[in-house]
């Protein structure tokens, strides 16, 4: 194929991806009502736990509704979109790959995949219940108000479960990076106490809330993660160096 060739199959491709954003979009706003429901269950989970407690989003400004609806038809269509746009990205690349290559995209595509709905779910399911939880009572404590906006909460699921799905990526990139032979995995033992210290750091910036239980949740799986991603190092290094030999 050509230089244009190659641009008119990336064209169709970029296409094919926004047709299939623009469907999942359209039909989450066509169920906007039962997708939004869906969206709030890590609040509805914290106020079960509080019987008699009333917890409502209330908006402050004119546009805030609006600006909820195109969030959730935005994020919610570009996450369930993306898996066929890496399989038409795959398609679009795999060409020019050799079958060596493919066999270690694929595997590599699919754990990714895997590590970032794994972080998703953690998050959706457990993190952001627990900052909900952990807020609601500091308001207890204090007296005041509960009176939060549907950007507030709706903000807070995109950075929670967009940035701990990115940040359980991180365990296949040591893998790729040993992989390549830019990592050692005697390194990666060496630094395990500096390890520690960075994911804690991540953990502190992706969580929004100061608690340390937070924090703590967050850090020990990744830790976990850390030490799983050693583990496949170690085996990938000794083979790699059985090739060599």
């Amino acid at each position: 194929m050509g230089f244009f060739e190659h641009l008119e199959d990336l064209r169709w491709t970029l296409v094919k991806c926004a047709i299939v954003f623009t469907i999942f979009a359209t039909a989450i706003g066509f169920y906007l009502k039962e997708f939004n429901d869906l969206v709030l269950w890590p609040l509805h989970h914290v106020q079960a736990t509080h019987p008699g407690f009333l917890l409502e989003l209330g908006t402050t400004t004119i546009m805030e509704g609006f600006t909820v609806v195109v969030q959730l038809c935005c994020v919610g269509g570009g996450l369930l979109s993306a898996p066929f746009c890496l399989f038409f990205l795959g398609q679009f690349v795999a060409p020019a790959l050799t079958e060596k290559e493919m066999k270690m995209v694929l595997p590599t595509c699919f754990v990714a995949a895997f590590l970032f709905l794994l972080g998703c779910a953690f998050s959706f399911f457990l993190l952001v219940p627990s900052t909900i939880n952990i807020s609601l009572e500091l308001n207890q404590l204090f007296g005041f108000i509960t009176r939060w906006t549907p950007g507030s909460y709706y903000g807070l699921l995109m950075w929670l479960v967009l940035g701990v799905g990115a940040a359980f990526e991180f365990p296949l990139l040591i893998v790729l990076l040993v992989y390549m032979g830019l990592l050692q995995v005697a390194t990666l033992r060496r630094y395990r106490r500096h390890a520690v210290v960075v994911i804690l750091i991540i953990a502190a910036v992706v969580t929004p809330t100061p608690d340390p239980f937070t924090q703590l949740m967050f850090a020990t799986p990744l830790y976990i993660l850390f030490e799983l991603a050693i583990l496949v190092s170690s085996r990938v290094e000794k083979r790699r160096a059985a090739r060599q030999s």
